[in-house]
């Protein structure tokens, strides 16, 4: 068991360690084997140090692992204090790095050592012997601090200014870290010379920060969301002195990352790209401080001024996060450009086709870029109105369809269809989003979806057809807030293609099934959205819509059985029995599916034995969304949160509410059992007369059967005067026809606009968690552990 002692050919063994005999920690000689050693990398640390053994040592010495962690704190905090001049003292901070980030998430997963870093060591200073207030330090703040200096250390983790090295070296306590930030963009114009041996350091000193914001992992998800991360609070508070520079070096190095480069082909498969590994531990850094839930405070929405600096101090204060503080104050358009440039220049890399295969790297951190796009919406109202003025919002959408129509069969990518559909929904709350969809889709990505000409809006609806119809059963959550999405946007909507009028009309066939209607107490919320599109694109673009009013004279059968829907036992229990001939009713695939885009491949399901983390439930729909109405000048205004049309019913609660744990695989055999078909969650439930009565009475069907009884009999006297069964010389009569004061007064448009609430924080901290556990696999630095936040499952 000499392992431990990575030292070369040290004759110390394990057995001191692990034996119950206490060694000093005034034994220099013993400790500093620990860190001596000049060859290590964080894999050696990882191979060298087994985890039985740490957990040996935290059972039966615990008070050499203290000394140890002490010890490792000191000399990163001597090194702080030095300025890490000398190639030794740079790798004993280097190997403390490493051993702490092995050690951290041990003593983590233990609730009697958890403490263990808040507790102050007595002369445990900052390197040891300064005044006492310094001496009475928690382990944590002396550690965070040290990390934070250890950041900005010149010719270690940045650019020395000074021009030549006989000067005396610079005083880190003396510098300005807003000079030494790692990349230009926002708040900062000077692109400092790419060094990667600094850009290695720096990944090791954030891999370490990001174990000690872990302890987050190994609690269990509550839902007080006021319990925030110690780790995470300190750091971003104001005793961290270079807070600023940190969250503008972290964002701007993300921002600014081209993993295309000059654009040779097989560039990357020549030179190892070390940025690459800074930029992905920076992008789950900055998500991870920035996990504040916006619904419990006043929310750091601010409306900044246009002048002075990148953050003004104009404002009112904003959170104590400083992070989201500095996030939210952000407010000039040149820093907004940058920052949305970025996201859509990263989300889109695993798009770029070339014609050489594997010529272009291809990105793995999708999953953090739209968390932190999530985080710029959600606490910066003006980044989200920047990135709706313009089309370049559709930079962002086309990347998200291609993710979730990739992942819709892969289980063990629910979060990431989730995050996907959270964005949509958060960017259809404002109407420029609809407006924006109209502009025409031409850049043709491959992907697994029928051929169309038309719209972004087409390729929208397209892709949340293929995943109602063709993903898997975890999705069933989301049909909710996909088709709220699809309300939202539709009053905007100018001329939707043939192909995307018939994937509407088939999911109303689809979702008005009798059986389907009957089998789950929530499932017809989803024909009332699917009315509330047609009555939206009727009364406010009839003009441009000829093809969707082809559609709906062509399945007008669908509404009049809608209208004619069977109340009685009798019939409800025919309904039902239908289920059990067909029991995956929506999966059927409509006859106009037609061929698939050129060089798409068809969306897989997970490898077998994949590994994945659980998720909490999020809130339904209602709590998700406040209604807004919107008024003539195009202003909303939010209604009161009166009973909603939908939940007005007097239903038993939804069967996915706020505790069902529907996407934990704990939960799967009885997520089997209640496929589409259903009982609610309240015990066995069964339709009665008077329920159907309740809603059917409420279906918006009038605009629908107005236009029907004027355009049917015009349409079927056209079709026999002239011999018709051509569908262009009908969509051409449809084109020029008009409905102008035949039709019901037109209702007022109703927006669902995202809210923040405390169900989604904690469904972000997981799935962020998740994330990061699952792509931290070199090293596996918490492969193991008894993490409790989520379970970790195989497919």
């Amino acid at each position: 068991a000499d392992d431990w002692i990575v030292c070369n050919g040290s004759s110390t063994s394990i057995t001191t360690f692990v034996s119950p005999q206490p060694v000093e920690a005034t034994d220099n000689a013993f400790w500093d084997q620990f860190w001596a050693d000049t060859a290590t990398s964080v894999q050696d640390v990882f191979a060298l140090v087994p985890a039985a053994e740490i957990r040996a040592v935290r059972e039966e010495s615990p008070s050499n692992l203290a000394t140890l962690c002490y010890k490792a704190v000191e000399k990163l905090v001597q090194g702080a204090e030095s300025g890490c001049h000398t190639e030794k003292e740079r790798q004993i901070v280097l190997n403390c790095c490493r051993l702490l980030t092995r050690i951290l998430p041990y003593i983590f997963e233990d609730p009697d050592w958890r403490g263990f870093f808040w507790s102050t060591v007595p002369g445990a200073g900052r390197g040891g012997g300064d005044e006492d207030d310094e001496n009475a330090r928690p382990l944590a703040e002396s550690l965070l601090l040290a990390v934070t200096d250890l950041l900005f250390c010149p010719d270690f983790t940045v650019q020395s200014h000074r021009r030549s090295t006989v000067d005396t070296a610079e005083d880190i306590h003396s510098i300005d870290s807003c000079e030494y930030i790692w990349e230009a963009g926002v708040g900062f114009a000077h692109s400092p010379q790419p060094n990667y041996i600094h850009d290695l350091n720096r990944t090791e000193l954030l891999k370490l920060l990001l174990t000690c914001f872990s302890e987050a992992m190994y609690l269990p998800p509550s839902s007080d969301s006021s319990n925030t991360n110690p780790w995470v609070q300190f750091f971003c508070s104001t005793e961290n002195r270079h807070a600023l520079p940190l969250f503008t070096s972290l964002l701007n190095v993300v921002c600014a990352y081209d993993p295309v480069g000059y654009g040779i082909p097989y560039n990357h498969l020549l030179f190892s790209d070390y940025r690459e590994p800074l930029v992905e531990e920076a992008a789950q850094v900055l998500i991870v401080t920035l996990d504040y839930d916006s619904s419990t405070s006043s929310g750091p929405t601010v409306d900044g001024t246009t002048t002075g600096t990148a953050m003004d101090d104009v404002d009112p204060p904003g959170p104590d996060n400083l992070f989201v503080n500095y996030l939210s104050r952000i407010h000039r358009e040149e820093d907004f450009q940058f920052i949305l440039k970025g996201v859509a220049r990263l989300l889109s890399n695993p798009l770029v086709q070339t014609y050489l295969p594997n010529s272009a790297k291809k990105i793995q951190f999708h999953q953090e870029l739209l968390v932190l796009f999530w985080k710029l919406c959600d606490f910066n109202k003006k980044f989200l109105f920047f990135v709706l003025k313009s089309s370049d919002v559709l930079d962002i959408l086309v990347p998200i369809l291609y993710f979730l129509n990739d992942a819709r069969a892969d289980q063990s990518r629910v979060g990431l269809m989730h995050i996907g559909v959270f964005i949509l929904l958060l960017l259809s709350g404002e109407r420029n989003f609809g407006v924006r969809l109209n502009k025409p889709y031409s850049v043709r990505v491959p992907m697994d979806i029928p051929v169309f000409t038309g719209t972004h809006a087409d390729l929208l609806i397209i892709v949340f057809h293929k995943i109602i119809t063709s993903g898997h059963q975890r999705l069933q959550p989301l049909f909710d807030c996909l088709l709220t999405i699809i309300v939202n946007v539709s009053p905007y909507l100018k001329s939707l293609s043939m192909v995307a009028a018939n994937k509407l009309l088939h999911l109303l066939e689809a979702f008005s099934t009798t059986w389907f209607l009957f089998s789950a107490v929530q499932n017809h919320h989803l024909v009332f959205f699917l009315l509330e599109v047609f009555n939206n694109i009727i009364q406010y673009q009839f003009d441009g819509n000829s093809n969707l009013v082809y559609a709906v004279i062509r399945k007008r059968n669908v509404f009049h059985q809608l209208a004619n829907l069977p109340t009685d036992s009798q019939s409800i229990q025919k309904g039902l029995q239908r289920k059990k001939k067909t029991p995956e009713p929506i999966s059927r695939t409509n006859s106009q599916d037609g061929v698939s885009m050129e060089g798409s491949r068809p969306a897989a399901p997970a490898e077998p034995g994949t590994l994945k983390t659980s998720l909490v439930a999020t809130p339904g729909i209602d709590k998700l969304t406040e209604k807004s109405q919107v008024s003539e000048d195009g202003t909303m205004r939010s209604l009161e949160p009166e009973a909603s049309q939908l939940s007005s019913e007097g239903n038993p609660p939804a069967a996915l509410s706020d505790g069902e744990p529907w996407s934990g695989e704990a939960s799967h055999s009885r997520q089997d059992r209640r496929r589409l078909s259903s009982a609610s969650s309240s015990g066995q439930w069964t339709p009665t007369p008077d329920w159907v009565m309740s809603w059917k009475s409420k279906l918006p069907l009038q605009t629908i059967m107005r236009l029907l009884q004027v355009l049917v009999p015009q349409v079927e006297k056209i079709c026999i005067d002239k011999g018709l069964t051509d569908e262009s010389e009908i969509l051409k009569f449809l084109q020029h026809g008009t409905l102008v004061g035949l039709l019901p007064v037109p209702h007022p448009i109703l927006i669902r606009k995202y809210q923040a609430n405390s169900g989604t924080a904690m469904w972000f901290r997981t799935y962020m968690w998740g994330v990061i556990y699952l792509r931290n696999v070199d090293p596996p630095i918490w492969y193991d552990t008894d993490v409790k936040l989520f379970e970790i499952q195989r497919v």
